[in-house]
């Protein structure tokens, strides 16, 4: 229900005119949508003093309530300080106070920008974000990963898949990019915040996952993958032009999938994709008991990638083209649900 909650709010906010935005001028939003509109252009027009004012529009409109929804504007904001490291710690100066709920962006953004001395940032900025010692804590002492250190998954081992019903525990990490599918609109915002190769680079090496046949939670993460990359090459020139820089240099398992994604972009083709990807879900749904145990773990956070990754890149152009994202994330929430019931 929250997903479907956030994913509706999400569309409306898509809908709405943007009269206001063009009265918003020089650091200050208007609206969410108005921020949603700046962050688009970012890449392009590098503004980093206007970012505070936009934290403070996203926290007061609630867009950083629930972390995994969130996952953009966190990337984003990461983005923008790692890009700036000079001005890094004004501009997280200018971003406090946050109400407690919402301390979490700071944090995050401040492990996850890359700055070479962000430990020592985020140990000053400590004092004002009171709300979220632990996971300062956490950050500095590597209980929690910086974006570049998360691993993609672990596979559990032969003997612990056979002592799982017995209660064996696979050793799995904290967070991982097959646990935590938020990660992916991570990337995303990360890349709208400086149009960096490393992000677009990291969700290529997911693609993989697209075919996986015996985890539920790594196919829709790859599904996700694949289909926001062939979504935002159609829409945005410069993430197509620099996907096929990068085909290339590609593993052999993952070049006929990029071919797949750069395809579908120049077409305009991308449903296709989206339909291969939900049939996937679907036969693996099918297959068996351990299938099954998988699919009914991971069928609501499943939601996390293809439906809240679609419904957030979506909304960031604001145009009619984002609306068959919507859709899909929709369909694809509620197939999920779905069958995790069953």
């Amino acid at each position: 229900m929250r997903y479907a909650s956030s994913a509706l709010a999400i569309f409306l906010t898509a809908l709405t005119p943007f009269a206001a935005e063009a009265a918003a001028g020089g650091g200050e939003f208007a609206s969410r949508s108005a921020v949603i509109q700046w962050i688009d252009g970012y890449r392009f027009k590098p503004e980093p003093s206007r970012m505070p004012a936009a934290v403070k529009v996203l926290s007061e409109s609630g867009a950083l309530r629930e972390p995994e929804t969130a996952g953009f504007y966190a990337g984003f904001v990461a983005g923008v300080l790692g890009a700036h490291p000079k001005e890094a710690e004004r501009l997280t100066a200018r971003m406090l106070p946050l109400p407690p709920a919402d301390q979490w962006l700071v944090v995050r953004a401040i492990a996850y920008s890359g700055l070479p001395a962000w430990q020592s940032l985020l140990a000053r900025t400590a004092a004002r974000l009171p709300a979220r010692r632990g996971m300062i804590d956490a950050y500095l002492t590597g209980a929690l990963p910086t974006l570049d250190a998360i691993e993609l998954d672990k596979s559990p081992t032969f003997l612990e898949r056979v002592g799982e019903p017995f209660g064996v525990k696979s050793k799995t990490a904290a967070v991982s990019y097959g646990r935590n599918p938020e990660l992916l609109d991570t990337l995303w915002g990360q890349y709208f915040a400086a149009g960096a190769y490393r992000p677009v680079w990291r969700i290529i090496t997911l693609l993989p996952w697209a075919k996986e046949r015996d985890s539920a939670e790594r196919l829709t993460v790859g599904s996700s993958a694949k289909y926001t990359l062939a979504n935002n090459a159609a829409r945005y020139p410069d993430v197509l032009a620099l996907i096929k820089e990068m085909a290339a240099y590609q593993d052999a398992d993952v070049r006929p999938i990029l071919a797949e994604v750069i395809q579908a972009a120049e077409t305009t083709e991308t449903a296709s994709i989206r339909k291969t990807q939900l049939a996937l879900v679907e036969k693996l749904k099918t297959k068996g008991a351990g299938y099954q145990r998988d699919m009914k773990l991971w069928g609501y956070v499943g939601q996390g990638a293809i439906g809240i990754t679609c419904v957030v890149l979506a909304t960031i152009s604001l145009t009619a083209a984002g609306l068959p994202c919507v859709i899909g994330g929709a369909a694809t929430s509620a197939a999920l649900n779905y069958w995790a019931a069953q």
